[in-house]
């Protein structure tokens, strides 16, 4: 066991390096960013930057500097500046990016015309980056400084701020889910061919055929603005709770911030994510236990004259769990990550909508640490699944 755990645990580090290299590449170079944004205002005659505003700008967003450097300064905090070995300095004079580029307008194919780099004016050494502005590096905690969405402010101040309600609204949804879920997967199956069991696959087909903003739309409509407009009873239709006390008819005035009006804000959200997540278990759960009643030591606990029940319970459904197992545990990175559609369609205050906000306004330190976050997550679930295979399952052993 204390081997798998090491060989796992090296594995692991392995996994989430290549995660956050792959995230930092695929945001640096994707289409967009600070830069992009101030060259189109820069066609304003009105709105005009020269070249040492420029400088700083890139400096400030250390988009002056390689890339290698840049990933290992946002992974560790490194470099900060020449190698100092006994109060003497090395590599001070090493190039390790550009402050002030060579640029020309380029004719493209269509005929339009595109500013592209061709050279660089100035560069950058390790001498000019000490006493710069840097985090300590994802891998101890600091993410850095959130570029637009809380400009200059610490992006774990955003994260922490965003994580309570997304935890709230993804919990309560996967617990309702699996108690849901299990039950009626367990039953479909041991009532195979069943009118329960045909009804039962027909919703099941039709929640995992439906895009979950096509509940979220159609829910919002049924249940929140042609219930208002005929002064019914109505849910809330977005955010998290209401900003001022509103009148909801049968129930009378809900004061913002209170219980019920947190109840109402997650109910159609909850409902969504719920009905979503039903379909697609309860099919696992189903084909699973269909598999396992077909086995042989389960015939047999029949023959023994077992309740049906005990048969069920303890023979079947435990190994039937096992592979479901893999698919539970990785709702941890989900508790972290959220529901990114759902979450936008009812404005709801979470992560997901985090991410989007985030990459829509090239937000990326905010983005790259919920990608790296998120990494760790899904590494930490799938050693968490391997253990309680062992837990459900007495036959798995890991040497």
């Amino acid at each position: 066991m204390t081997t798998f755990l090491i060989r796992r645990a090296i594995q692991m580090v392995v996994v989430i390096l290549l995660s956050a290299v792959a995230s930092y590449a695929l945001l640096n170079f994707a289409p967009g960013g600070p830069l992009t944004e101030i060259r189109q205002r820069q066609q304003d005659p009105r709105f005009q930057l020269t070249a040492e505003d420029v400088a700083r700008i890139r400096a400030y967003f250390e988009l002056d500097l390689n890339v290698g450097v840049r990933f290992m300064r946002w992974l560790v905090g490194e470099p900060r500046g020449p190698l100092v070995i006994g109060g003497q300095e090395y590599f001070g004079d090493w190039v390790i990016g550009c402050a002030e580029t060579i640029e020309q307008s380029v004719r493209l194919s269509n005929g339009q015309f595109e500013t592209q780099t061709v050279g660089c004016a100035k560069t950058v050494t390790l001498k000019e980056i000490t006493g710069r502005r840097t985090s300590r590096g994802v891998l101890f905690g600091d993410f850095g400084l959130s570029w637009k969405l809380l400009r200059d402010r610490p992006v774990a101040d955003l994260l922490m701020s965003r994580i309570p309600k997304t935890i709230q609204l993804m919990l309560i949804s996967t617990v309702l889910s699996l108690i849901i879920a299990i039950p009626l997967g367990v039953y479909s199956a041991v009532r195979q061919y069943s009118r329960f069991d045909y009804f039962f696959t027909t919703l099941a087909f039709l929640g995992n055929a439906m895009p979950t903003f096509f509940f979220g739309i159609a829910f919002i409509l049924l249940f929140s603005i042609l219930p208002k407009g005929a002064g019914w009873f109505y849910l809330p239709p977005g955010s998290s709770e209401a900003v001022r006390e509103y009148m909801v008819p049968g129930l009378g005035v809900v004061q913002p911030g209170s219980w019920l009006d947190i109840v109402l804000h997650l109910t159609l959200p909850v409902t969504v994510l719920t009905i979503v997540n039903v379909a697609g278990f309860s099919r696992f759960v189903r084909g699973s236990m269909l598999e396992v009643l077909r086995q042989d030591y389960v015939r047999t606990a029949r023959a023994k004259g077992l309740v049906e029940t005990v048969v069920i319970a303890r023979h079947a459904l435990r190994n039937a769990l096992i592979p479901f197992i893999t698919i539970v545990v990785f709702a941890l990175p989900a508790l972290f990550g959220g529901a990114v559609i759902t979450e936008s369609i009812f404005s709801w205050p979470g992560m997901g909508r985090l991410f989007l906000l985030a990459l829509g306004q090239s937000d990326y330190p905010v983005a790259m640490a919920m990608l790296f976050i998120t990494a760790v997550l899904t590494v930490l679930a799938t050693l968490i699944a391997d253990l309680l295979y062992m837990l459900v399952d007495p036959r798995i052993r890991y040497a």
